[in-house]
């Protein structure tokens, strides 16, 4: 590279560090609250006097607001600016933290966790977008690099965080530590942040943004109630509601030619379809054991909050060390050794859940979370990649927005599901004899880290058919690829 070229990239770089940091701030904090509440489960549910099938609806009522407003983050920006919307989603954010600090029930902080996730739903997407239109064309790799670190960092601290919060001050500041790094974050996006031209308006879909919430909502909430019974008038009608929207939904967006709210005609690309199938099985068992392990350590191990978030990070780290040598290795292998590789390794790590009891010791967690981490970081770049490049051309633009909104969704699921699964495995081995605490709930675990491998073994089965995407009908080449959204697994 000649030397001027050099310096003028430094240059830019340098010109950029400023809104960096302030998008950064944003999105550090968001991402971090997305997994802090879930070493909090049982202290939420201890202090509610509530069960875990209401209480889970914390972190699932926050997982499907996030996705009901992600695809429509775009048509935002273009609307009032995305400089604006980041803002100002920022402080609907930490406005509704501080209602959830003040929560004197379940039912209010679930509600109020809705309402943060609305907020928290626009700013990955907004400022991931706002990344590409701010950076020079030659510098995004290396800009993508630098915002990779916040996107692994922060799932990796939430649940540590939250345990010291939890144990050592209050829960009620998994949301009030939201204020000074919101009002830090709305300071500096004011005054760093350029104000990015607004595009042409293109008409929303407001029958879908009906219509997606009724469907993924409805489905959530009859899947939640499969644990008082599959035959009850709640989880009927949820099931059926959601049954209903979902295929309306599908109807409307496929006859919506010009801005749908979700692009499914991606479906039609048969690695696209496979490839997604594959991440939501991946994130359906990741995003279960997320869950299921610290509530294990806690209720049935004693462990403190603390102590349970703490063993989160080797699979982080795991998963750090892992993802920049599956990234150099796609353009080699391709996406299906890697994604294979990866969830062997998952299977293997879920698989070794099963089998540990509450009297052993906590260092039987260790290898199961790296080797949970090791699959992760595998499987991660691969499918990310393999997606955009399975896409037809003219939708990958849509791509990231669809895969994002689905996360979301597919982790209520899990959340919803698993819970349903571990009470009636629970009250099945309670029905037997079996004390409800620690025998049966402890059977009950091992059945759901089971049923986590299971999945994926199924996820392994669906990824040894996928195949590099034909030159002719890539939506991206590897280089233009690895300049596309990034798609976020939290």
């Amino acid at each position: 590279m000649p030397a001027d070229s050099t310096v003028s990239e430094s240059a830019s770089l340098r010109s950029l560090i400023a809104p960096l940091i302030a998008i950064i701030v944003g999105l550090f904090m968001v991402i971090l609250d997305s997994t802090a509440v879930n070493v909090a489960i049982p202290v939420l549910a201890e202090d509610f006097h509530s069960s875990l099938t209401l209480i889970q609806w914390t972190i699932t009522g926050y997982a499907l607001a996030q996705a009901s407003v992600i695809p429509i983050a775009g048509w935002m920006s273009d609307r009032f600016g995305a400089k604006q919307v980041f803002i100002v989603s920022i402080i609907l954010f930490v406005s509704s933290s501080i209602l959830c600090s003040f929560a004197g029930s379940a039912e209010m902080l679930i509600f109020f966790r809705i309402l943060q996730g609305l907020g928290g739903g626009m700013v990955t997407p907004i400022a991931f977008a706002m990344i590409y239109r701010i950076s020079p064309a030659e510098s995004v790799g290396r800009i993508m690099g630098i915002m990779g670190v916040p996107v692994l960092l922060a799932p990796a601290l939430g649940p540590i965080v939250s345990g010291y919060l939890v144990d050592y001050v209050s829960w009620r500041w998994l949301f009030l530590i939201n204020i000074p790094v919101g009002i830090v974050g709305v300071i500096l996006s004011i005054l760093l942040l350029p104000n990015l031209p607004k595009k042409a308006l293109a008409p929303l879909d407001s029958l879908g943004i009906i219509l997606a919430p009724l469907a993924f909502g409805g489905l959530s909430y009859g899947l939640s109630e499969g644990g008082e019974g599959w035959t009850t008038v709640k989880t009927i009608t949820g099931l059926t509601v959601g049954a209903v929207a979902l295929i309306l939904f599908v109807i409307v967006e496929l006859r919506n030619k010009k801005e749908p709210l979700l692009e499914l005609r991606v479906f039609r690309s048969r690695q696209f379809t496979l490839g997604i199938l594959v991440q939501w099985v991946l994130q359906l068992a990741l995003f279960g054991m997320i869950f299921a392990v610290p509530y294990f350590m806690q209720r049935l191990m004693g462990m403190s909050a603390f102590e349970a978030g703490f063993w989160s990070l080797p699979q982080a780290i795991a998963s750090g060390i892992m993802m920049p040598f599956s990234g150099r290795l796609f353009d080699r292998v391709g996406a299906r050794p890697l994604v294979v590789g990866g969830l062997i390794l998952i299977t293997a790590g879920a698989y070794m859940f099963s089998m540990i009891d509450p009297s052993d010791s906590s260092w039987t967690f260790l290898l199961p979370r790296i080797l949970l981490g090791l699959g992760s970081g595998m499987s991660f770049i691969a499918l990310n990649t393999h997606l955009i490049q399975s896409a037809p051309k003219e939708l990958v633009g849509r791509v990231t927005s669809l895969t994002s909104a689905a996360q979301q969704v597919v982790s209520s699921f899990a959340i919803a599901g698993l819970t349903t699964f571990l009470v009636n495995r629970t009250n099945h081995y309670a029905s037997n004899g079996e004390a409800p605490v620690p025998l049966a709930m402890t059977h009950a675990f091992h059945n759901t880290y089971q049923l986590l491998a299971i999945i994926a073994v199924a996820g392994l089965l669906l990824a040894i058919t996928l195949k590099r995407p034909d030159a002719k009908n890539a939506g991206l080449t590897p280089d233009e690829a690895n300049k596309a959204p990034m798609i976020v697994m939290e």
